[in-house]
């Protein structure tokens, strides 16, 4: 069978996409598809009249709408975790890498494509497959940031987490507060504001090396 592809040849037939381009097409019809109708509304039919494909196209690359939807989810969430862990190595300066792991998460929500809400909005969270991949995305997140707490500050593995799960937490929320309000804050005040909180909360923690004292110290109750 040769697909479909809105494209054609000079002879009027239609154009043959090498595999990866066309699984490229379908992955970007499915995610317009299920931004705008979410997963249970969504149809295998929308999926391919919006890839200019036929159906029997569509299940050459992709068994069936769950299989679609989880190759979506592969691809934004690895994209959103190599960001906040890029944001940690860009720079030796901590409250810098605070800032770009902000900016992951508000450019993430911001992105025009709306794939932010396949991951923190699904309608589907309640199937493992989905709900593995979701928290990944936030266990990944944490590994990149509990690394940098760790080689920086005197606190244990198991604070640094702590601590990396609330900055990871705090600004998933806020950058989506911020979107569904409506962008009232300036993107870059937005993200300069909320690193500024962090930043201020991990910077009371001593480097390595130096004492440690207060209510957080290792060993006392906080």
């Amino acid at each position: 069978m040769v697909a479909a592809s809105g494209d054609a040849q000079p002879d009027g037939r239609p154009t043959r996409l090498p595999r990866s381009a066309r699984r490229k097409q379908l992955l970007a019809a499915a995610q317009q598809v299920f931004v705008a109708q979410g997963y249970h509304a969504a149809a295998m039919d929308d999926i391919a009249e919006r890839a200019g494909v036929s159906k029997p196209v569509l299940y050459q690359h992709f068994p069936g709408k769950l299989e679609l939807y989880l190759a979506l989810l592969d691809k934004h969430c690895d994209a959103i975790v190599a960001n906040v862990r890029t944001a940690m190595e860009a720079t030796n300066d901590n409250k810098e890498r605070v800032r770009g792991a902000v900016t992951a998460y508000f450019d993430f929500v911001d992105h025009e494509s709306e794939a932010f809400r396949l991951v923190f909005e699904s309608d589907l969270r309640n199937e493992p497959a989905v709900r593995e991949r979701v928290e990944r995305v936030e266990r990944g997140c944490i590994a990149a940031i509990t690394d940098t707490i760790i080689s920086d500050t005197g606190v244990s593995k198991s604070r640094a987490e702590l601590l990396a799960s609330g900055l990871v937490g705090a600004a998933e929320t806020a950058a989506q507060f911020w979107l569904a309000g409506g962008r009232q804050v300036p993107k870059a005040e937005a993200e300069a504001l909320l690193a500024a909180l962090s930043w201020r909360g991990i910077a009371s923690f001593p480097l390595q090396g130096e004492p440690q004292e207060g209510a957080w110290a290792e060993g006392e109750p906080v």
